[in-house]
C-alpha cells in the first residue's frame, strides 16, 4: 500500500477524531436499534441521540430543542432556504444571499427562483467581505431570508455574521447562517441568526450527519415526507452512530478550540515564510489578519496550471477550490466572484491544514510543492 499524502485538503473534509470514533462503536457493533421504537433498546438509542443533541447545541451555545439532525450541511442548507421560503407569506419571499457561498446555497437560491420566488445574490468585495452598504440598500420589506455563511470554504474569510442578522432582523427578515467552515474552529456562539446550518466531518466528526438549528417559532415547510421525526421538520430514521460521533467531536472542540486554532495559526505562518521561495499571489483577506480563517489560504501561481501541478504531486492531498466543484471540474465560483479571470482560477490552489498537521509534515509538503512550481517554470 502506498503512503497516505499529506492533506493539504482540511477544507474538504477532516479526520475522525479518537474520540468520535469511540463513541460510535458501540452502535455500530452491538446497539443497532431503532432510535424512533419504543420499546427499551430504542430508548437506549434515543439517549445516545439527545446525548449528541445536547453536545452539538452547547458548541453552538443553543437550546437543544431547536436542533434539528440532518444527513450533512447541503441537507441543512437546503432545507433552511427551501423550507423557509416555501412557508414565506407572498408579500415578503424575497431570498437575499452572497455570490460567494456555497453551491448548495446557490443552487437552492435558483431552485427557488424557477419556482418564481425572487432571489437577490449580491456581489462581494474584491477580498471576499460582504459590501455592508450594499447589503443594506438590499434589504426591504419583502425580504423573507438572508443567507450568509460565517466561513468561506475557499478563501476562509470570516463574516461578522452578528452584524449581517442584526441588520437583516431590523428589516423583519429572517438570517441564516452556513457555519460548516466554522462550528468546531471559531467560537459560533452568539451569531444571533435564526437558522444555522453545521456539518460533523468538517471538525473531526463523522460523514453523513449535519445539523439545522431552527430558532423557536420560525416554521419551515419540510422536504421530505414520512414520519415526522426530529420536530416534524426531517422525517427519516436517524443513525444514533453518527449522532454519537458528532456529539463527541463536538465536545472534544469544546475543551481544545482554542488550541487547536494556535496550532493551526502557526502552521500559517510557517506556510507563508514557505511560499516565499515561489511567485504567487493569496486571494481573499490578509491571511496574517483577524478576518481570515489560518487554516486555509487559496493561492494563484502565475503561469501554472493549478490541475497539471496536482498531477505532479501524488504525495500531497491537493484542490483547486471546492471538492464539489472540483470534481465537475467547474471553474471557481468564489474565485470568479472576487473579480479573478478565468485563466488565474485555473492557476488557484486551495490550501488548508487542520489540528492533526505537524509542523514536520508541512514543511515536507511545502518542499514537494515548491520543487514541482520551479520545475514547471523551468520546462516553461
Amino acid at each position: 500500500m502506498p503512503p497516505e499524502p499529506i492533506d493539504l485538503d482540511a477544507q474538504a473534509t477532516t479526520p475522525l477524531a479518537a474520540e468520535a470514533l469511540a463513541a460510535m462503536l458501540p452502535y455500530l457493533q452491538g446497539q443497532h436499534w431503532n432510535p424512533h421504537s419504543a420499546h427499551r433498546g430504542g430508548r437506549i438509542a434515543k439517549a445516545a441521540v439527545e446525548a449528541a443533541r445536547i453536545e452539538v447545541a452547547a458548541l453552538l451555545g443553543e437550546a437543544p430543542e431547536g436542533l434539528v439532525f440532518t444527513s450533512g450541511a447541503t441537507e441543512a442548507n437546503n432545507l433552511a432556504l427551501k423550507g423557509m421560503l416555501e412557508a414565506a407569506p407572498p408579500a415578503r419571499n424575497r431570498l437575499v444571499t452572497f455570490a460567494t457561498e456555497h453551491s448548495c446555497v446557490l443552487e437552492s437560491a435558483r431552485h427557488l427562483q424557477r419556482r418564481g420566488i425572487p432571489v437577490t445574490i449580491l456581489p462581494v468585495l474584491p477580498d471576499g467581505a460582504p459590501d455592508i452598504a450594499a447589503y443594506e440598500q438590499a434589504l426591504g420589506p419583502d425580504v423573507a431570508l438572508v443567507s450568509a455563511m460565517r466561513v468561506n470554504n475557499e478563501i476562509g474569510s470570516i463574516w461578522p455574521t452578528a452584524r449581517l442578522a442584526r441588520l437583516a432582523q431590523g428589516h423583519g427578515a429572517l438570517f441564516h447562517s452556513d457555519c460548516a467552515q466554522a462550528f468546531g474552529k471559531i467560537d459560533c456562539t452568539g451569531l444571533g441568526a435564526d437558522l444555522i446550518s453545521l456539518s460533523a466531518h468538517k471538525m473531526h466528526g463523522p460523514k453523513g450527519i449535519g445539523a439545522l438549528w431552527v430558532r423557536p417559532g420560525v416554521k419551515l415547510s419540510p422536504q421530505q415526507d414520512g414520519g415526522g421525526q426530529e420536530a416534524g421538520f426531517r422525517s427519516g430514521t436517524l443513525a444514533p452512530a453518527l449522532c454519537a460521533g458528532f456529539g463527541a467531536a463536538a465536545r472534544r472542540a469544546r475543551l481544545h478550540m482554542a488550541a487547536d486554532e494556535a496550532h493551526v495559526r502557526a502552521l500559517l505562518a510557517q506556510a507563508l515564510e514557505a511560499l516565499a521561495a515561489i511567485p504567487h499571489r493569496i486571494n481573499g483577506p490578509d491571511p496574517r489578519g483577524p478576518q481570515r480563517w489560518p487554516g486555509n489560504l487559496s493561492v494563484t501561481v502565475p503561469g501554472i496550471d493549478a490541475n497539471r501541478l496536482i498531477a505532479r504531486l501524488p504525495c500531497l492531498a491537493l484542490s483547486s477550490g471546492a471538492a464539489c466543484s472540483s470534481g465537475a471540474n467547474r471553474p471557481s465560483h468564489v474565485l470568479a466572484a472576487l473579480g479573478l479571470p478565468l485563466v488565474e482560477i485555473r492557476q488557484t490552489l486551495r490550501l488548508g491544514w487542520n489540528r492533526t498537521m505537524s509542523s514536520a509534515m508541512l514543511a515536507e509538503a511545502f518542499a514537494q510543492l515548491t520543487q514541482s512550481v520551479q520545475s514547471l517554470k523551468t520546462a516553461a
